[in-house]
């Protein structure tokens, strides 16, 4: 159980993952003190209210709807989206396509077949069934040619 664990958790994307949730955490401060700091006030100032979450307020039986609040939420949302875009999705789509492109012309470097499993135990298996005997005969006979 713990050996599937420690598989689970050293595979690539699921710290991949970790990282980008640090990251996003990282991220959505800085856009927060941006939309809040900086376009808040400055539409607060259209509105003339000290920020966006404090202008298009209805009373309504006591209760606040606050539709500058969720204006302030809606442009802090787009902003993370064009950064993500801009910064993460559209280098990678480029690179993706021309990674494919080379693929396509058969100028990529070919790809490196990784030995199975399978692979390792049949060449383990083979070298056992060899014996003693013919193993030192090959490296006998590997050292002369070296040699020579």
């Amino acid at each position: 159980m713990l050996k599937g664990f420690k598989e689970f958790i050293l595979r690539g994307n699921v710290l991949d993952l970790a990282v980008a949730v640090v990251i996003g955490a990282a991220f959505n401060a800085v856009v927060s003190a941006v939309v809040e700091n900086i376009i808040n006030p400055v539409i607060g100032m259209l509105f003339n209210a000290s920020s966006l979450s404090h202008t298009l307020v209805l009373h309504v039986l006591g209760a606040d709807i606050k539709f500058g609040a969720f204006i302030a939420a809606l442009i802090n949302f787009l902003i993370v989206a064009v950064v993500v875009y801009f910064v993460f999705v559209l280098p990678v789509n480029t690179f993706k396509k021309r990674v494919d492109a080379r693929k396509a012309e058969g100028t990529a470097a070919p790809e490196e077949s990784v030995p199975t499993e399978l692979d390792l135990l049949t060449e383990i298996r083979d070298l056992l069934a060899k014996g003693p005997a013919e193993e030192a005969a090959g490296k006998h006979q590997a050292g002369e040619a070296s040699a020579s």
